[in-house]
């Protein structure tokens, strides 16, 4: 099969790789647990064939950024062929298709035969937009967005119409540039910057979608981009984008629950339901300081996490 698309798309022949895209119902994998989310442009076959021996927990496969116009055609059935070679991952297999604008609507109408795990949307502006998108996305499809605009920014909270609209993708630099902010504000110091990164987290958090952070676009500079996770880690981030499979690498070892925290969350769990059963909800403990209902109830959230 890998020859024949191989074949297909060297030849420039639109409609023998479309030939090769079965429509399928594939088993969709509704988990927003993933830490690393990679980035892979649909038309490149050397990467998309080595889907299933990736790293990172998330896929995105890319139709917008980097693919040139030419190219777009091809990039969306390749997209549709591989999904339907992968009725079943542990990936997260999700495609970014481009602005709605920009043929975006199209596109999701054409992938809703190959069942994606998700598709995200790029530069999104309004709940307007997002009700559209789910009125034309099949059903079992899952909605991610990317905050990349002003008016996104500023409706934020408003974004998430349904339970299918689970995670918000921070696209940094297109955001700034919609609002006519420098790009040198992106470093570590700027507060501007951490506030974005505080305020975008708390937002998502508060109505129960995944923030994800941005790309690190300099991809080879590890040592800046772990600084980068060290931060959002501190901040409350638990996901971020990635243009490599070094960053992959330093995201699973960076956003990850320690032995030590899993540990303390069993004790707390332990310690609150002995307490609990004697009838008190709060109280001190010399080891772990005060604990009550909310500290136990995240405490089990963490532990549930890991098994997810």
């Amino acid at each position: 099969m890998l020859s024949k698309i191989k074949e297909a798309y060297e030849n420039r022949d639109l409609a023998a790789l479309d030939a090769l895209a079965v429509p399928t119902f594939r088993h969709i994998n509704k988990k927003n647990s993933f830490k690393s989310v990679l980035m892979l442009s649909c038309h490149n076959i050397k990467h998309l064939s080595k889907i299933q021996s990736l790293d990172a927990e998330c896929i995105m496969l890319n139709l917008e950024d980097g693919v040139s116009k030419e190219d777009k055609p091809f990039a969306l059935a390749l997209a549709a062929v591989f999904l339907s070679q992968l009725k079943k991952s542990d990936k997260k297999l999700v495609v970014r298709v481009n602005a709605l604008d920009e043929g975006g609507y199209d596109e999701i109408t054409y992938l809703n035969q190959f069942m994606p795990d998700a598709i995200r949307v790029p530069k999104i502006k309004n709940k307007e937009e997002v009700k559209n998108v789910l009125a034309l996305l099949h059903e079992e499809i899952d909605l991610h967005l990317s905050i990349e605009t002003a008016q996104a920014w500023h409706n934020l909270s408003t974004l998430k119409v349904n339970k299918r609209v689970g995670v918000f993708y921070l696209g940094i630099l297109d955001l700034f540039a919609d609002m006519g902010l420098p790009q040198s504000l992106i470093n570590l110091q700027n507060p501007t910057m951490k506030y974005m990164l505080a305020h975008f987290l708390v937002t998502a958090k508060a109505m129960k979608v995944k923030p994800v952070s941005f790309v690190f676009q300099e991809f080879e500079d590890l040592k800046t981009f772990e600084q980068w996770l060290l931060l959002e880690k501190e901040i409350g981030y638990d996901a971020k984008a990635c243009i490599s499979p070094g960053q992959v690498k330093l995201v699973r070892k960076i956003f990850v629950d320690t032995a030590e925290e899993l540990k303390r969350a069993k004790i707390i769990v332990k310690l609150f339901e002995m307490h609990r059963d004697e009838g008190i909800t709060g109280f001190v403990d010399e080891e772990y300081g005060f604990i009550d209902e909310p500290i136990y109830k995240g405490a089990l959230k963490l532990l549930a996490a890991q098994k997810d």
